[in-house]
């Protein structure tokens, strides 16, 4: 069956604010529950310019992603653009980078969720108890993975309220505690600071690549895929510059260094009980963020195992609960061995790096799916300006990824020169299970 011919057998029911309530939840996930210290830390005062750069790079960005995604309509997102456009060996090799910075992204939530936890009872931070506690949480969610869980949809509404709430509260009521003495600028940041500041807070708006995925079950996506990233952009651009402008006022330099600053910006102004619900809610949304995870990538790991990429038994169902579960347990011991291991700060930008090669591949896939007019969506969307904006995208990627450390780039390099050798070993299994005159990707 083509990919065309399965995707036909998806139902198109996703509209516009049903997609663009999908990017915002997965979206607003524990990074900005974390990074306004990092940006502090980074830029002091002049934090929020980081924001700003970081909103402008997404708009170049996503409206690449606006245009490709009304031009391909099949399930994958992401992979599925840059596939169409280039081919199985980039597509392949876009999928991996999307999957190892996924799954570094993972790991760096799930060291934050450790540290969240951790505040609400200190006890579990005495000895090893913050890493055991980890493992613990992630094995438990594996488990609850493989047996199969029903019904986790019904969560979503919950799971986006239960973030964006405490969110609006401190934004609402630390307003008035703001103090103008610790927003004022005293030097101008260095160009190099703020580009190294924004490569590290633009894992906060990560996550329209992953909510794309579904594509293929997008009513009319050449109208509704463009509207919703511009929707839901807009809303996590306008609540995330709210919320570091509030915790930087409130806190000032205090707020550089802290693990949970929003907690402690709460604390301030709400007393015990604002730091609390902080808590609880960065730590269920993290939850959140984690167990749809952990649902989702093993899936990717999965895909790779039944198209002969990776060994076949990571394409292996469980004989009862129909569920992927070699591919779950191992995508869970390497976020485990990430998540230990390294701080959130390292995992984000490491996965940042990932994510946005990613991004250029998309941006430069628009190019290639104009000039050869692949509209299978209808009417494709045009984005203003339309022989720059690509570019243009690519150029503000370069820059953001000039501030990776050599270290970074040689992790990120290894990654892509061993997709290369899976992709070049891997031929002969995937040629002996291509059927007779179907061809080889």
């Amino acid at each position: 069956m083509t990919r065309e011919r399965s995707d036909g057998s998806l139902v198109r029911a996703l509209g516009t604010w049903g997609l663009a309530a999908n990017i915002v939840n997965i979206t607003v996930g524990g990074g900005i529950f974390r990074l306004p210290a990092a940006a502090a830390a980074a830029l002091g005062p002049a934090a929020p310019a980081a924001y700003l750069v970081c909103a402008a790079a997404m708009a170049l960005i996503v409206l690449c992603f606006a245009e490709a995604g009304s031009r391909v309509s099949l399930t994958g997102g992401l992979y599925a653009y840059v596939e169409v456009a280039f081919g199985p060996l980039v597509g392949f090799l876009s999928g991996v980078m999307l999957w190892a910075g996924i799954t570094a992204a993972t790991a760096a939530v799930s060291s934050f969720f450790a540290d969240a936890l951790v505040a609400l009872v200190p006890a579990l931070g005495t000895g090893h108890g913050r890493a055991v506690t980890l493992v613990v949480i992630l094995v438990a969610l594996a488990a609850l993975n493989v047996g199969g869980v029903r019904g986790a949809s019904r969560f979503n509404v919950v799971m986006t309220v239960a973030k964006l709430l405490p969110l609006a509260l401190l934004v609402v009521v630390g307003f008035a505690s703001v103090k103008a003495r610790n927003l004022a600028w005293h030097t101008t940041p260095a160009t190099g600071d703020v580009a190294r500041a924004s490569a590290v807070l633009i894992f906060a708006f990560l996550g329209v690549e992953t909510a794309l995925v579904p594509s293929g079950e997008v009513r009319d996506s050449s109208r509704t895929v463009p509207r919703a990233i511009f929707i839901a952009m807009t809303a996590v651009t306008v609540l995330y510059l709210a919320v570091q402008v509030v915790s930087q006022g409130i806190l000032g330099p205090a707020l550089a260094g802290q693990k949970t600053p929003l907690a402690e910006a709460a604390a301030v102004v709400l007393g015990g009980p604002g730091r609390t619900l902080i808590l609880v809610g960065s730590a269920i949304s993290m939850f959140g963020y984690v167990s749809g995870m952990t649902l989702a990538v093993p899936r990717m790991l999965f895909a790779f195992g039944r198209d002969r990429f990776l060994p076949a038994p990571l394409a292996s169902v469980h004989a009862r609960f129909r569920t992927p579960y070699i591919a779950i347990a191992v995508q869970t011991l390497v976020v485990i061995g990430l998540a230990v291991s390294g701080s959130f700060e390292k995992l984000a930008i490491v996965a940042n790096g990932s994510i946005l090669l990613v991004y250029a591949a998309c941006c430069l896939a628009v190019i290639e799916l104009r000039r050869r007019k692949i509209q299978e969506g209808g009417t494709p969307f045009r984005v203003p300006f339309a022989a720059a904006i690509p570019v243009l995208a690519v150029l503000v990627i370069g820059w953001l990824l000039t501030s990776l450390t050599v270290g970074e780039w040689k992790a990120l390099l290894v990654v892509i020169g061993v997709a290369v050798v899976v992709y070049v070993g891997s031929l002969p299994a995937r040629r002996s299970a291509t059927p007779a005159g179907a061809g080889t990707t």
